[in-house]
């Protein structure tokens, strides 16, 4: 052989030699990806079970690099990797264990094996001969399929602590099937740990945190056909992508979801007893959009029977009204668990006889209203009466008329709610919720003998007062003549005003505003520093809105609305009504107002990043609106604007709408303010007609 051809062999056997080699040290799952396991063919360790779709991926893992190796299902070409379901959770096989393999058995069962083949896990079913095969589907569902392609098995039914789109969540009384998720019993073990998460059987249903399967620590409010209530934050669009399947007839329940703006995505309960949602973005990686407990309040039942918690404050805790700490010592520490008790008595637990009627009842008892709470536990759902009614007077009847009823709510999409036991778990949100009325003896409604004294003498003073305007107004106008023009036109205007205010006064006597404070003007002052310009946060078309800073240190937005104003008043009630009366994430939440002689301010939450327009037209602010932020604000202003128009009692038309009245929280989620323009429809309109011009005129 000539030389020059030796040396080219040898060379080309030296360059197949180090390919191999290098091939050797490439991780053998990509090039060992199979597509089924069969009886002929099992996965073997180094192998990697795929989806048709390259989406999930089932093989050997050890967690955290411990000494335990485990069959498991986690994403494709996601990092980090979050493993979504394991086969042998409760038994572990060592991780030097090199010939463990998962496979199709004698029986048809799908089996793991150690190297010594033992079985260290199955499927346990009847299967009907050996010829079945196992696939891993684009949803995430590892299935055994006979023969004939019929599932015998799918670990869809047999959760871990994920929940994947499209699983179900819940039970089936009657074939006793339960999927719960449980956690692992640590970040190294994904054998069971002691939190648990699942469906409740009453109606509606909750889904809650148990711990130890006994003690609940979280749930979420009762299913309204949209949301769970008690979680303010969850999306209550008609196509949400959440849904309950509750099948009384055939006593099962299920909950499942399914986001088509996020295909990929999953709800897990960590070892700690932390349930989460999980997103992924395409081009990025996993964030975290929702989690549960996220504050002290949500932990239950932290402030005991009768107490109620709000985390904006620095105590959380507080009885409710009527009620006081059942131990002052133990709540002055911060314990609040042994909650509250009631003062005064109600009627209904007085010595009377069996004659007294029900119309005596009502008139020693009666209800105190709260606004935006998550419901209290352990509710029972009053079915509708047999002429077909179900109302919130119809919820109040029945309740009063009941001895054992403490409390009762009419939710929308529900009906009506009431409660016979310790009202429990009870949490004031800062927007969303339910309105619930809480059961109280007369005395402490403040409708006793003195203050129908004290009514009456108000009534006598007040038709004194108006017998003298109307005198004093007929003199003036008898003296009219001697004034000149500017002395007539300023007296109009004093007029003209004090008309309005006396207009406004008796519609805020019309409306039920309870939920809304009262605020004394030398407050406003003090936290507006005397409304100084440096706390000017803008001008509207109404006036000018200020910053401040209340003396419990909560953060406020001052509209301060011109007295020259002709809409003035117009406004101050739209928002009033408007405002107390929608609550819903995606639009502003007023807190109170003031009316001091010719001033009418409004109070709403405090927005840290203001309007969207500072963004918009902001050069450098503007780099902060990334798409998925736009997105976000684009789907917030469209949730708040189909709830005004389809979803709330009171249909209204904005008729304002623009990006300086779209304000930002301190997360960028968008709030719809300026409700001053706005038309309240009738449900039975289709459409508004008006000669009137309103919203913000354009520069051309």
């Amino acid at each position: 052989m000539p030389m020059g051809v030796r040396k080219k062999t040898v060379g080309g056997l030296n360059c197949l030699m180090f390919f191999l080699f290098i091939c050797s040290l490439l991780p053998s799952q990509y090039s060992a990806q199979v597509y089924d396991i069969t009886l002929s063919r099992p996965l073997a360790q180094g192998q990697i079970l795929v989806s048709p779709g390259q989406i999930f991926e089932l093989g050997f893992f050890s967690p955290n690099h411990s000494a335990n190796k485990y069959v498991g299902l986690w994403h494709k070409s996601i990092f980090p990797r979050k493993i979504v379901w394991v086969a042998n959770r409760e038994s572990h096989i060592a991780v030097t264990d090199t010939l463990a393999s998962l496979r199709i058995g004698s029986n048809g069962n799908l089996e793991l094996i150690d190297g010594k083949q033992n079985s260290v896990w199955s499927t346990n079913i009847s299967a009907s001969s050996n010829s079945s095969s196992a696939v891993l589907l684009d949803t995430g569902n590892f299935v055994l399929k006979d023969d004939r392609g019929a599932d015998l098995w799918e670990s869809f039914d047999h959760p871990c602590d994920t929940l994947l789109p499209s699983q179900l969540l819940g039970f089936d009384s009657k074939s006793g099937k339960q999927n719960f998720l449980t956690a692992w019993k640590s970040e190294n073990d994904p054998s069971t740990g002691k939190y648990l998460v699942g469906l409740t059987p009453e109606t509606p249903s909750q889904v809650v945190i148990w711990t130890n399967k006994s003690t609940l620590c979280w749930r979420s409010g009762p299913w309204d056909k949209s949301k769970f209530i008690g979680v303010p934050v969850m999306d209550d669009r008609y196509q949400s992508g959440f849904s309950l399947d509750d099948n009384v007839i055939e006593g099962s329940k299920y909950f499942s979801y399914n986001f088509y703006d996020y295909p990929i995505s999953y709800i897990d309960i960590s070892s700690e007893g932390i349930a989460t949602l999980m997103l992924f973005e395409t081009g990025k990686n996993w964030y975290l959009d929702w989690e549960a407990p996220y504050d002290p309040c949500d932990n239950y039942g932290v402030c005991g029977p009768f107490g109620v918690c709000k985390a904006s404050e620095s105590h959380i805790c507080k009885c409710l009204k009527g009620f006081v700490p059942k131990s002052d010592v133990e709540w002055s520490k911060g314990n609040w668990t042994r909650g509250c008790v009631r003062q005064a008595k109600l009627f209904c637990d007085t010595d009377i006889t069996n004659s007294v009627s029900s119309r005596a009842k009502q008139n020693n008892d009666g209800f105190w209203k709260m606004v935006r709470l998550k419901v209290p536990d352990s509710h029972e759902l009053v079915l509708t009466s047999l002429d077909g009614e179900n109302t919130p007077d119809y919820c109040k009847t029945r309740c009063l008329n009941n001895c054992s009823c403490l409390a009762y709510a009419f939710v929308n999409k529900i009906g009506c709610l009431v409660w016979s036991k310790d009202l429990i778990d009870i949490q004031e949100f800062s927007s969303g919720g339910e309105t619930v009325y809480i059961r109280l003896a007369q005395s402490e409604l403040g409708d006793g003998k003195p203050i129908k004294l004290i009514s009456s003498l108000t009534a006598i003073c007040s038709v004194s007062i108006l017998v003298a305007i109307v005198f004093g107004w007929h003199r003036l106008r008898a003296n009219r003549k001697g004034h000149n023009k500017s002395t007539t036109q300023n007296f109009g205007s004093t007029t003209m005003f004090q008309s309005s205010r006396d207009a406004l006064r008796q519609y805020i006597g019309k409306h039920d505003l309870s939920e809304l404070l009262i605020y004394d003007f030398d407050t406003i002052l003090i936290a507006t520093k005397n409304f100084s310009d440096i706390n000017k946060l803008g001008q509207g078309g109404f006036g000018p809105v200020y910053k401040g800073m209340l003396e419990e240190g909560k953060e406020i937005a001052v509209k301060r609305l011109s007295s020259s104003s002709g809409q003035g008043i117009d406004e101050f009630k739209n928002e009033m009504l408007l405002i107390s009366n929608l609550q819903h994430k995606n639009l502003v939440r007023i807190m109170g107002c003031c009316l001091n002689e010719e001033e009418k301010l409004l109070i709403y939450e405090f927005m840290p990043n203001k309007s969207l327009d500072t963004f918009l037209f902001d050069p450098t602010r503007r780099a902060v609106l990334d798409w998925a932020r736009r997105f976000n604000i684009i789907q917030g202003v469209a949730r708040g604007l189909l709830y005004l128009h389809h979803d709330s009692y009171l249909k209204v038309i904005h008729r304002d709408l623009k990006v300086s009245n779209i304000l930002l929280d301190e997360n960028m989620n968008p709030k719809i303010s300026d409700f001053g323009l706005a038309r309240i429809v009738e449900g039975t309109q289709n459409r508004e007609n008006t000669q009137r011009v309103v919203g913000t005129r354009l520069a051309v």
